[in-house]
C-alpha cells in the first residue's frame, strides 16, 4: 500500500518531467512515508512513496526485475497487495525457473507478466494498481484491480502520459484543476464522480478490472474482468448447508490471506455483521487483534455500544474515537484535499477519524466493504419483491397505474409504490445514492442542461439483460456506488493517515462463490444477505447476526440546523468561488429552508459544500488546508 507516480514520454524524455514527478510525489507522501525514490531512463520516469508492509527491508520500489539474461529489463511501480503472492512466486520458480531478489509480492507481478503476458493479471488475488515499463520493447503495461480498490489517475499531455495514485500529484504536470461540467452534473445527482471521469477535465481514471498497454504513444485499454452474476438452484436443506459451508470457507480463506503482513494488522468494527464477521475471523489468525470504531457525541448517531459488545464477545481489545460537531466542520477542508475528487458521502468523516485513531496502534486494518454488493445487503434490493405484483402486469396496465399516480397528491399513501411499480428497473434504480432532483439542479446550476443518470447506467444495464432484477442491481452497484463512493472514501481517508485498508469481501475467490447465490438466498421481504448470515452463524455474535444495517450515521441534518453548523455552511457558500457554476443565492435558500424545517436538504447542502471546498482547494487554490507531515514508525 503506497503511492505511485510516473510519466512515459512519446519521445526522448524532457528532463523537466523528472522534477515534476518528484514534485508530484511530495503531496502524496502520506500514502508512503517510509521511503521515497525516483527512477528514470530516457523515456520513462517512475516515482514511489512506500508504506512498508511486506518484506520491509527489501522490496524497495521502483522495482527492477528481469530474467537471468537481462536482470534489469523491467521497471515497475506498484500500489497495493497481492495476497496470493507466496503461491504465485512458488509457481513461477518451479514452472518458469524465475529467479527472485526479494521476498515481497511485487516480483510476482512483473515475473508473471514476463513469462505469461498480460493475462497474468487474472491470477492476481489482491488490490493493485501498477505500471510496468519494458526497457527492451519500449512498452508499458499496467492494470487496476478487479473491483477498483486502488486508484489510478491518468493525464495525457502533449508529450506523453502521466499516471498516479493521487490526482493532486498529476497537477505538477497539468496545472490547476479545470471543472468537467458533465462530471459536476453527475456528481450532484450521484454524490460521486463516476469512473472513468474525474472532476478535473485534465484527468481521467483507469477503470476497475482494466489493464492497458502503452506503445508508440498510443494507450489501449482492455477489460479483463466482467463480473457476471449467475445464480444456481439450491434445493433442500443439504444443498443449503453446502452453500453456507462454502461461503464460510471462502471468507475464512480470504481473511487468512489478507492477514499476511510483516506488521501489525487490526480491524475496523462497527455494529453491523460485515465488519464483525471480518474481525471474528481475523481473531483466529491474530489472537491479540485490535479493533476500532467511531461514533458521534449526538445521541442516536453511534454504534459504539453495539461494537463494544461485539468486541467483548469476540474477545479483542477495542478502541473508540468519538467525533464532535466542531471536529467534523473544521476537518472537512483537509479531508476534501485528501479525496482528490469530490465525494459527498458524510460517512467519510467518521472513517477519517477512526483511521487516524487506528494508525496510532497498527499499520494495516481489515474492513467489511463489499459484502452488501456481493451478498445482497442493501434494503433497496428487496424492492423488486414488493413491486412484483405491479411489475408483472402487462405494460398497458402499468401505464394506467403511472397515470393514476400522477394525479394523486404528494404524501398520499401508495403514490410512490404506484410510481415505482409502473416504470422499468432501468428508470427507477441508479444506485444507492439519490441526491439532487432535476428541479433542484435547475435551481442551483448556472448552466443547467437537462441530463439523466441513464448516461451512466444504461451501458451497465445493457450488460445484464436477462438477469433477475436483484442481480442487475448488484451488478450496477459494482460499477457505480461501490467503486465511485465506497472504495474511494475507503482508500483516500485511510491513506490520508498512512494506514493500509484491506477488504476481504472484495476478493476474486469470494466473488466466484457469491455470484452463484440464488435470489432467495440473498433477500427476502424481511431480511437481506440471507445466505451470508446463515453461513456466519458459528462466527458472528447473536446480537449482531440479524441486526439491521446502520453503517456510520452522521448527524449532518441536525448539525446544519444548529447555530454553529448553519453559520459554518453559510460562510462556505458565501465565500466560494463557484459562482460560475453554482447560484449561491439558490444554495443559501436551500440552507435556510432546511434550517426552518421546511425540507430536509441536508444531503444536497453537504454535496454543494464538498464541491465548493474542492473547487477552492484545487481550482482557485484560495483554500489551503494545513496538511500534517506524516511521521510514523516503519515497524508498527
Amino acid at each position: 500500500m503506497c503511492g505511485l507516480m510516473g510519466f512515459i514520454s512519446t519521445g526522448t524524455l524532457d528532463e523537466a518531467r523528472v522534477g515534476q514527478v518528484a514534485e508530484g510525489m511530495v503531496c502524496a507522501r502520506h500514502r508512503g512515508p517510509d521511503d521515497t525514490a525516483v527512477w528514470h531512463d530516457d523515456r520513462a520516469i517512475f516515482g514511489f512513496n512506500r508504506l512498508s508492509i511486506i518484506d520491509i527491508e527489501g522490496s524497495k520500489q521502483p522495482l527492477r526485475w528481469g530474467p537471468p539474461d537481462n536482470p534489469d529489463r523491467y521497471a515497475m511501480t506498484f500500489n497495493g497487495e497481492i495476497y496470493n503472492y507466496v503461491e504465485l512466486r512458488a509457481r513461477l520458480a518451479t514452472d518458469d525457473k524465475a529467479v527472485f531478489r526479494t521476498s515481497g509480492d511485487g516480483e510476482a507481478i512483473v515475473a508473471g507478466y514476463h513469462y505469461h503476458g498480460p493475462d497474468w493479471v487474472k491470477q492476481l488475488r489482491g488490490m493493485f494498481a501498477f505500471v510496468i515499463w519494458d526497457t527492451e520493447t519500449q512498452t508499458a503495461f499496467g492494470a487496476r484491480d478487479w473491483f477498483g480498490i486502488k486508484p489510478l489517475y491518468l493525464a495525457e499531455t502533449g508529450d506523453g502520459f502521466g499516471f498516479a495514485s493521487e490526482a493532486k500529484s498529476l497537477r505538477a504536470l497539468t496545472g490547476p484543476a479545470v471543472v468537467d461540467t458533465d462530471a459536476l452534473r453527475h456528481y450532484l445527482v450521484l454524490q460521486y464522480v463516476p469512473e472513468p471521469e474525474s472532476a478535473d477535465a485534465h484527468l481521467r481514471r483507469i477503470e476497475s478490472g482494466t489493464s492497458f498497454t502503452l506503445r508508440d504513444g498510443v494507450l489501449t485499454a482492455k477489460r479483463y474482468f466482467r463480473p457476471r452474476f449467475a445464480p444456481t438452484k439450491v434445493n433442500g436443506p443439504e444443498a443449503e448447508a453446502e452453500l453456507y459451508a462454502q461461503i464460510l470457507e471462502v471468507l475464512d480463506d480470504s481473511v487468512a490471506k489478507h492477514m499476511r503482513a510483516d506488521v501489525t494488522v487490526g480491524s475496523f468494527l462497527s455494529g453491523g455483521i460485515d465488519s464483525t464477521a471480518i474481525a471474528a475471523l481475523a481473531k483466529k489468525y491474530n489472537p491479540n487483534l485490535l479493533t476500532f470504531t467511531t461514533g458521534f457525541e449526538r445521541e442516536g448517531y453511534s454504534e459504539v455500544d453495539v461494537a463494544a459488545e461485539s468486541a467483548e464477545a469476540i474477545g479483542v481489545k477495542h478502541y473508540v474515537k468519538t467525533v464532535s460537531e466542531t471536529e467534523l466542520c473544521e476537518t472537512l477542508p483537509l479531508i476534501v484535499w485528501y479525496l482528490d475528487d469530490p465525494v459527498a458521502d458524510p460517512a467519510l468523516v467518521p472513517l477519517y477519524f477512526v483511521a487516524r485513531e487506528a494508525r496510532k496502534h497498527v499499520k494495516v486494518v481489515l474492513s467489511g466493504e463489499g459484502a452488501d454488493e456481493l451478498f445482497g445487503g442493501y434494503n433497496i434490493y428487496r424492492e423488486p419483491l414488493s413491486l412484483r405484483p405491479l411489475t408483472a402486469l402487462p405494460n398497458p396496465l402499468r401505464k394506467g397505474l403511472a397515470a393514476v399516480s400522477r394525479v394523486l397528491p404528494q404524501g398520499f399513501r401508495g403514490k410512490s409504490l404506484l410510481e415505482r411499480g409502473s416504470i422499468d428497473l432501468e428508470q427507477r434504480y441508479y444506485g444507492n445514492a439519490r441526491n439532487f432532483r432535476e428541479s433542484q439542479l435547475q435551481a442551483v446550476l448556472r448552466d443547467y442542461t437537462p441530463s439523466s443518470f441513464r448516461e451512466i447506467t444504461d451501458p451497465i444495464y445493457e450488460l445484464s439483460r436477462g438477469w433477475d432484477p436483484v442481480a442487475r442491481m448488484q451488478h450496477l452497484d459494482l460499477f457505480t456506488w461501490l467503486r465511485g463512493d465506497i472504495l474511494v472514501k475507503a482508500d483516500k481517508v485511510t491513506m490520508a493517515n498512512s494506514l493500509e485498508l484491506r477488504v476481504p469481501f472484495l476478493d476474486k475467490e469470494v466473488f466466484e462463490v457469491a455470484r452463484h447465490i440464488p435470489i432467495s438466498q440473498k433477500i427476502t421481504r424481511n431480511q437481506s444477505k440471507v445466505a451470508m448470515r446463515k453461513a456466519l452463524e458459528p462466527v458472528v455474535p447473536a446480537h449482531v447476526l440479524n441486526r439491521k444495517k446502520l453503517g456510520f450515521p452522521v448527524p449532518i441534518r441536525v448539525y446544519l440546523r444548529d447555530d454553529y453548523g448553519y453559520e459554518w455552511a453559510r460562510s462556505i457558500i458565501e465565500s466560494a468561488g463557484t459562482t460560475e457554476f453554482i447560484d449561491p443565492l439558490a444554495a443559501l435558500e436551500m440552507l435556510d429552508a432546511h434550517r426552518r424545517g421546511d425540507a430536509d436538504n441536508s444531503r444536497q447542502i453537504w454535496t454543494l459544500l464538498v464541491f465548493m471546498l474542492w473547487y477552492d482547494i484545487f481550482v482557485t487554490e484560495q483554500v489551503k488546508p494545513e496538511v500534517p507531515h506524516p511521521q510514523y514508525p516503519v515497524h508498527l
